[in-house]
């Protein structure tokens, strides 16, 4: 009898070693000191849930509102033109449309239903204008204060560890979206505390990638940077066309394709589209013009700096005169062929059209 306890309470003694063992290294593992951990009601948890909270207005092209986006696939029908809109990155072929005409009211209907989703990521169907554009008068106005954070995005996917203070449920979560970030966030409790496996990385507005070791780096970064960029929260689909434009870009195309013609020509207010009718434009690397037309060849000089959407194109041709000006580029198109939109002010404008793309 006394060996049969003996050997019971040896048993017992291994079983709690090796479970204390386990858990031991199970803590270790997971490490999630209350001290430093992510709470419901902590800044750096608020931060997080802005920046990930989905953006409405990257589509108001589409529905013109700011706090919700229709969900992909879409069709629309563009000034008489049927489409599939597939990704944002569609949104452009609306836009081409749109800019193809100056003497035209463009027009965009939605085939319906659709699904709208909101900041929140909750889904519902619209089934006609009016009820979408009832959702719309809800939201806030072109460039009115939201509460989302664009100019930054988490780069996923995030893993974090959640412990429950008041059952000690310890439980690895790994959030691939910000909408699976979103919701963790919104359904955190009261006791729940959450350690995040650092390093994790955000990206800038433009481009620009940094690697965030702690909570602390990450709250002050979020803040560092709420406000570094234009949220774009209006209607002005025009407004940012060259965000992403460099002069390499600009110059690659006008020296890579030959025989460019003027297909839109403003100076002054005035309409001059057919002044240099089957005129062709050559765009030299060396900085030279070279143009050709029925009447012989005339020369010039052209050149381009700047970055973004302030890429300056300065074109001199001393015969072509409505050509000359230091433009600006609006706009590079390259839909069903290559288009080259430089303008000034309101009154001048030029648009270089290429078939080569």
């Amino acid at each position: 009898m006394k060996t049969l306890i003996k050997i019971g309470w040896f048993f017992s003694l291994l079983m709690l070693i090796v479970f204390t063992s386990c858990r031991t290294e199970e803590s270790e593992f997971i490490q999630t000191p209350p001290e430093e951990g992510l709470t419901l009601n902590s800044s750096v948890a608020d931060l997080m849930q802005k920046t990930c909270t989905n953006d409405g207005s990257n589509d108001n092209i589409i529905d013109y509102a700011n706090c919700f986006n229709v969900k992909l696939p879409v069709t629309v029908t563009v000034n008489s033109i049927e489409m599939d809109i597939n990704s944002e990155e569609d949104f452009d072929k609306i836009e081409f449309i749109f800019d193809d005409s100056d003497d035209d009211v463009d027009t965009l209907t939605i085939s319906y239903p659709i699904q709208i989703v909101f900041a929140d990521f909750t889904e519902i169907t619209i089934n006609s204008n009016s009820e979408l554009a009832n959702y719309a008068s809800h939201c806030n106005g072109e460039n009115e204060y939201d509460d989302d954070i664009e100019c930054l995005d988490f780069q996923y996917p995030i893993t974090a560890f959640l412990y429950n203070s008041n059952n000690e449920i310890i439980d690895s979560i790994t959030l691939d979206s910000d909408r699976t970030l979103y919701n963790f966030i919104k359904n955190l409790d009261q006791f729940d505390l959450v350690s995040i496996n650092f390093p994790i990385s955000v990206v800038l507005s433009d481009d620009t990638e940094i690697v965030i070791n702690d909570l602390v780096e990450l709250e002050n970064t979020i803040k560092a940077y709420d406000n570094s960029c234009d949220e774009d929260d209006d209607y002005n689909y025009n407004d940012d066309d060259c965000n992403n434009c460099t002069p390499s870009d600009l110059i690659d195309l006008l020296t890579g394709c030959s025989g460019w013609i003027v297909d839109k020509l403003e100076r002054y207010g005035n309409d001059y589209d057919d002044y240099y009718k089957d005129y062709l434009f050559n765009f030299h690397t060396d900085g030279t013009i070279s143009v050709y037309y029925a009447g012989g060849t005339d020369y010039g000089t052209w050149s381009a700096s700047g970055s973004g959407n302030n890429i300056v194109i300065t074109i001199n041709i001393p015969e072509l005169p409505y050509c000359n000006n230091d433009w600006i580029l609006h706009e590079i198109s390259q839909y069903s062929d290559s288009k080259i939109d430089l303008r000034v002010g309101d009154n001048d404008r030029i648009r270089y059209e290429n078939t080569c793309i």
